[in-house]
């Protein structure tokens, strides 16, 4: 795992962008996901609706052979933008950034395979300040109304957003909406797998305690460097924390 959170780090510095401790919260799971049910079927599929962690699909993407190496971010030739663009990334189902848009997306692509009668499973990874959208609670209801049983979504509970708005019981809001939902600890890829066996004749919350910018550790829960820029200094420390 440390590769790989040097890889985000090595490309934010290079690019001059990048929101680094939001991709940090979310590799755990994502690793997990592209490890156990996305690269080894072609029949599930992802969407990264928190657009704003594209770094963390990238390097994912990288690892598990879906795309090439990603040799540059957010310049003007790369096609790695700051957010996703399934236009130009292999694997990309979802242009995503806009927060809100990519639950309703996925939600759609599992009533098209219920329909389709096609096999797999759709996973979806929304943020908690995502949660403020209400298109989330939307796409909720109709989920629970076609009883998708083939959506996962899992939320990345950092709780960075409660500073602005307070966002809690989201087990409970999941489970009024008609959904299963349970909340683990968001960096134990064991429990999530056991978590995901659980789904039963309805749509699945996975409210996953996370830290966001875990495996860096002046960046871990400090809102300072939410969106802040990797300069050679900081580069220099991370590689020698991570060594």
């Amino acid at each position: 795992m440390k590769k790989l959170i040097l890889k985000i780090i090595q490309l934010a510095f290079k690019g001059k962008e990048g929101h680094v401790p939001s991709a940090l919260s979310i590799l755990d799971l994502l690793d997990a996901l592209y490890k156990k049910f996305i690269s080894k079927s072609k029949f599930n599929k992802f969407v990264l609706s928190k657009g704003h962690g594209s770094l963390a699909l990238y390097v994912i993407l990288e690892k598990y052979k879906i795309i090439n190496k990603v040799n540059n971010f957010c310049s003007f030739s790369s096609n790695f933008g700051g957010h996703p663009d399934k236009n130009k990334i292999r694997g990309v189902e979802s242009s995503t950034g806009s927060l809100g848009h990519g639950f309703p997306f996925a939600c759609g692509m599992a009533l098209g395979k219920k329909v389709k009668k096609e096999k797999g499973k759709v996973f979806v990874l929304i943020g908690d300040g995502e949660c403020n959208e209400g298109s989330i609670w939307e796409t909720c209801l109709l989920a629970n109304h076609h009883k998708l049983d083939n959506l996962i979504c899992i939320v990345d509970h950092n709780k960075s957003t409660n500073r602005a708005l307070i966002v809690d019981d989201l087990e409970k809001k999941f489970i009024s909406f008609g959904w299963n939902a349970y909340t683990i600890a968001g960096h134990n890829e064991k429990l999530l797998f056991r978590t995901i066996k659980k789904q039963k004749k309805k749509p699945l919350a996975i409210i996953a305690n996370t830290i966001k910018g875990k495996g860096v550790s002046f960046m871990e829960n400090n809102p300072e460097w939410h969106h802040k820029k990797i300069d050679r200094n900081t580069l220099s420390e991370i590689e020698k924390l991570l060594q």
